[in-house]
This record gives C-alpha cells, structure tokens and sequence, in this order.
C-alpha cells in the first residue's frame, strides 16, 4: 500500500530567530526533518510531501533529494495566504501562515493515499511512524473516519529554556481521543506545571498528560472535513490577523460533533525539538547518543546510496 508523508515546513520560526526547518543538527549536518523522513522509509512510506513557502522550495527540494535520492518521491505544495475557500479573503497586516490545519488541506493536490502530516522540526521517533503506519493500513480497508495521532508524555517535551506550546489530549479507556486542549507557554512556576489556554486561561497540569506533538494519521477523507472546518474558522476569525487554525483544534471539533474517531497510539521512542536556540546543544548530543546506539547511520544519506 502506498502512504505518503506530509512535512510542515512553511512556518516563520519566530521564537527559534533563523530558519528551523533546516537547522544542522545531525553528525553529517542532518536536520530533524530528515530523521523523520528516514524513519518513514524504513516504515513504508514512498512519498513525502513538502508544505512550504515558493521561497524555500528549491532549498527544500536540493536539502531532502540530497539525503535521500530515489528512495522516496518528492513533491512540494505551497501554503500561501491567499490559498482560500471562495468569498474569503486576506486581511489587510497579515503576514502569518494560517496554521496546521490550513497547511494539511494545501497538500490535498499531492495526496491522494493514507498520510501522516507533522511537523518539520520535531523529532518523533522511528516507534511513532512504524505504528501510525500500521494504523493506516488497516483504517485504509475499513469504513468511516479513523484517524490516529501518537502520544507522548508531556515531560518528556518541555524545554528547559522556555514555555512551550502542546496539545494535551485525554484518552479515553479503549484508547481515544476524547478531547484535545492548545495549552501555551507551558513551564514549571512554583514548582506547579501550567501553562495558559488560548482563550488566555490558566491550565495547570499533573506531569502525567498524554500530549499531541501534532504528528497524525488520516486517510484522504479527512481533507473535505479540514475544509469545512477552515470554512468555520474563516466566518469567526477571518479578520483576525494572527489567528491561526490549527489542526488539533480542527479535530478536536470534529470529535465532538462525532465526525471522526482518533486512536491514541502511544509513542515508545523520544521526542526531540528545538524550540529555542539553547535547546540545539542537547539534541545534537542526543542525536549523537542515538548514532552511537547504532539506530541511525552517521551520515543519513549514506543509507540510500
């Protein structure tokens, strides 16, 4: 069966201060992205799809064709602003991508097979597309919505160096979804882990939450959900220029209106990210510990050649 990957690569990086799609953190220079892009070849993937900006697609394109040669195809789809539903438009000021969720709905020209979508700059784990790959083979022959997202524990994705953003999930006892929250700037104060929710309320946290690190399995029926949903989104925050859909808001949605079901799969391998420069030192060196463990190959493109 075939199953394509969809990396988010459009974003600013504003917090990080200089491109993160491509930040060199591998012993042969290798970014995060190509991890994941690794690990999905070795899962079954053939194809990855490249959500980026006009801007940055030939350095995108040379970056991962340099890497991985034939081993998978490359295709790349654009998120641009102006990419719309009819009778909408661009707000005046705007400058930010629209979000997640709008980003998966701009790969829909170049998917056309069962996908996982995450992000470019998180590291997920080989375990992670093993499973959301096996998921998808068996949702691909069965009916209705079944999607998936891997779960991982929220200790294991903070940073030592600033609040971060995460999509606290709760699971019920057969393992689903039941609700995702969008907690920001999630740090330890007092000794208490909280963070704040997007409608500006304080949401402290066990240290035992299971949380979408926003990598997800879904067949092409999700996308004519996300497009209903960004229509939804658009008549509400339209004109706001920073308001962003996000897709663990978008599924969150759709699971309280019964429109889909997730599977919760949990993610027995580490999370790695950056989102703050002082973060790279420790995944350099993890990634450098995972290489020695011989999981990865020093020089990732060596594997393809």
């Amino acid at each position: 069966m075939d199953l394509t990957l969809v990396v988010l690569a459009a974003g600013l990086s504003t917090r990080y201060g200089e491109l993160k799609q491509l930040v060199p953190v591998g012993p042969s220079g290798e970014a995060l992205m190509d991890y994941g892009i690794y690990d999905a070849v070795r899962a079954g993937f053939n194809k990855v799809v490249l959500v980026t900006r006009p801007e940055l697609e030939y350095a995108l394109r040379d970056h991962v064709g340099g890497i991985f040669g034939d081993a998978i195809e490359i295709a790349v789809a654009f998120q641009e602003l102006a990419a719309l539903p009819e009778g909408f438009s661009v707000p005046g000021g705007r400058l930010k991508p629209w979000g997640t969720g709008h980003a998966v709905l701009t790969a829909l020209p170049e998917v056309s097979e069962p996908f996982v979508a995450l992000n470019a700059d998180d590291f997920y784990g080989a375990d992670a597309f093993a499973s959301l790959g096996d998921h998808l083979t068996e949702a691909a022959v069965s009916e209705g919505h079944e999607f998936a997202a891997a779960g991982y524990s929220i200790l294991d994705t903070l940073s030592p160096h600033g609040g971060v953003s995460r999509a606290v999930c709760e699971v019920d006892p057969d393992g689903y979804l039941v609700r995702v929250t969008e907690v920001k700037k999630i740090s330890a104060q007092d000794s208490v882990l909280a963070g704040v929710t997007v409608e500006g309320e304080r949401y402290e946290l066990s240290g035992d939450e299971t949380i979408s690190m926003n990598i997800w399995a879904a067949t092409p029926s999700a996308f004519p959900l996300l497009h209903e949903q960004f229509g939804h989104f658009l008549e509400v925050h339209g004109g706001d220029i920073d308001a962003e859909f996000l897709l663990s808001t978008a599924v969150n949605d759709l699971i309280e209106n019964d429109r889909v079901r997730v599977k919760v799969i949990p993610a027995n391998g580490p999370w790695l990210g950056v989102t703050y420069q002082d973060d790279r030192p420790y995944v350099t060196e993890r990634l450098g510990s995972l290489v020695a463990e011989g999981l990865y190959p020093e020089d990732l493109s060596q594997a393809f050649r």
